[in-house]
């Protein structure tokens, strides 16, 4: 969870009134925090949890804290002004890196602590919901070194050169990537791309070369007065929300908000801090949290969290910041009662039914089945459920078969829940192929067989004579250890060479198989020594 780092003064300069160091300690934790360290006399660390990110900065730490300690209740509003820019969005970033917002923060006073906290949101964001820059990249600039209307276009890596941020010499943005530390450290994400994106001015100004590096032009420094802000991104909540936190912390510290108007295909005005409406229902929200709260105290409640609140018969009106980002559901807002409420008031109610727990019978065999292996000399391994078609069935020689996808994947080595234990546990050997032999491991894990959970248990032998013979002995042990009558067949699983794989079958119905691993299966892993496998279904996880 993200760290913040803060000077304990800057943060009471900031909320407008002096807390005794005690009492913050002691409040910002309800707030959804664990205090890091306080030993200092000035500086204080808070590790806050991933779904606030508007709390990701000393200044939108002093805006909540404002409304929670009662010092100014509700939703703190935001005056915008119209700078009279415009950002040109070319359509040839489209297939590169589609999404853009822009904005200006007029008359900012820049010293030590607006440079440390400025560095340490821009850091958060990117590592949270940046996604390490592949999702949402922003770039800070002196505004009074470029001229308005700005570029953003995709260009030849070779047609364009500038100096990069904290270098002397011009390099096309090829050569940025290959030299700069910051260009090999984000280089993976142009990688497969013919062109790169670019944010230029007036004069044809390198102004950033988006998601890697700013142009040394516009470097902020303590002389700077009024700043441009750029994202750019795949996902345009992500853009806009990440650029709604960062121009309202700026705000926080006197800046004075402009919105950029984005030209092209679309025309749109950035940044957009209209709030959101919710209502949310009295009954249910007692009901949810098993507290009697009536309307307004529970508008009470939102208000110390930032909201604005208004009680309405069973309902309550809440306009929410545009800076709330976690917001996407009525429970959300729930659990903002809660913590207004203050959680050290709900008490606690005396058990009335005494229990035991035990273990579920599929983990209790899922452990005797560790014992059998660990005796028959395999190490376990543990893999993630997380897989990928390609491994799945492609580099196994299946046919393609219905899979759960995952909807938005981080990476595209996550995209699916894996349907076998195989190929996670190939890709172990691959990573200590230069190991030594022999190496031979199991895993107890759960695949999904379409919807359905299941409980695998499966083995990998790898060295010069692994062999059927070898793999059958293993498989017929476990059984028969485990109590299974079962029958052996033969097996045209494509990932077997054929006539040396087995099917076995139980009560009628095949329940896994086991064999030598084909040529092309190895190869596809680039394992270069013979591969016995097995893999047996315990069955789906009941009771």
């Amino acid at each position: 969870m993200p760290v913040i780092n803060f000077n304990y003064h800057d943060l009471c300069r900031l909320i407008g009134e002096e807390f005794p160091k005690d009492v913050l300690v002691e409040r910002i934790p309800m707030l959804g925090a664990d205090m890091q360290d306080t030993t200092d006399d000035d500086e204080m660390s808070v590790e806050f949890f991933p779904s606030r990110p508007d709390l990701f900065s000393v200044e939108g730490l002093a805006r909540a804290l404002r409304a929670f300690l009662g010092f100014e209740k509700g939703m703190r509003n935001y005056d915008v002004e119209d700078s009279g820019m415009e950002m040109w969005v070319d359509p040839s970033v489209k297939s590169v890196r589609p999404e853009i917002a822009a904005a200006v923060v007029w008359d900012v006073d820049i010293d030590d602590a607006f440079i440390r906290s400025l560095m340490e949101v821009q850091e958060k964001l990117h590592i949270t919901i940046g996604r390490k820059r592949s999702k949402v990249a922003i770039g800070v600039h002196d505004l009074d070194t470029v001229r308005a209307p700005f570029l953003y276009s995709a260009v030849d890596p070779e047609s364009k050169s500038f100096v990069p941020l904290g270098k002397t010499e011009s390099w096309n943005l090829q050569e940025i990537l290959e030299m700069h530390e910051k260009g090999r450290d984000y280089a993976h994400l142009m990688a497969g791309r013919e062109m790169f994106p670019l944010i230029t001015d007036a004069a044809q100004e390198v102004i950033s070369f988006p998601p890697i590096i700013n142009g040394t032009l516009t470097t902020v420094t303590e002389s700077t007065r009024n700043i441009l802000i750029e994202m750019t991104g795949t996902d345009r909540k992500a853009v806009d929300g990440a650029m709604n936190i960062l121009v309202t912390a700026l705000a926080e510290r006197g800046g004075r908000i402009a919105t950029v108007r984005m030209m092209g295909e679309e025309e749109r005005v950035t940044p957009d801090l209209t709030p959101a409406v919710w209502s949310l229902d009295v009954e249910e929200c007692n009901r949810f949290l098993g507290t009697s709260l009536d309307g307004d105290s529970m508008a009470d409640c939102l208000r110390s969290m930032g909201h604005e609140a208004q009680a309405r018969g069973g309902m309550i009106e809440v306009i929410a910041s545009a800076v709330r980002q976690d917001l996407i559901h009525p429970v959300d807002l729930m659990e903002d009662v809660a913590i207004g409420h203050g959680y050290q008031l709900f008490g606690s109610t005396p058990v009335t039914v005494q229990t035991y727990g035990s273990e579920m019978p599929f983990s209790m065999e899922a452990d005797r089945i560790r014992d059998i292996m660990v005796g028959l000399s395999y190490f376990e391994v543990t893999t993630l459920i997380l897989s990928n078609p390609y491994d799945e069935f492609t580099r196994m020689g299946r046919e393609p078969e219905r899979v759960v996808k995952v909807s938005n994947p981080i990476t595209e080595e996550h995209s699916c829940m894996r349907a076998s234990l195989v190929p996670s546990m190939m890709r172990v050997l691959r990573r200590n192929k230069h190991r030594d032999l022999p190496q031979r491991i199991f895993e107890v894990g759960d695949v999904l067989d379409w919807t359905v959970s299941h409980r695998h248990v499966a083995a990998l032998c790898v060295h010069s004579k692994a062999s059927f013979t070898e793999m059958k002995s293993i498989t017929e042990s476990l059984l028969r250890e485990m109590g299974i009558d079962y029958e052996l067949m033969e097996s045209e699983h494509p990932v077997f060479i054929p006539g040396r794989g087995a099917s076995i079958v139980v009560n009628g119905e095949e329940r896994g198989h086991f064999g030598e691993m084909s040529a092309a299966v190895m190869a596809s892993y680039e394992i270069g020594y013979p591969v016995t496998l097995l893999e047996y279904d315990l069955g789906p996880k009941l009771p």
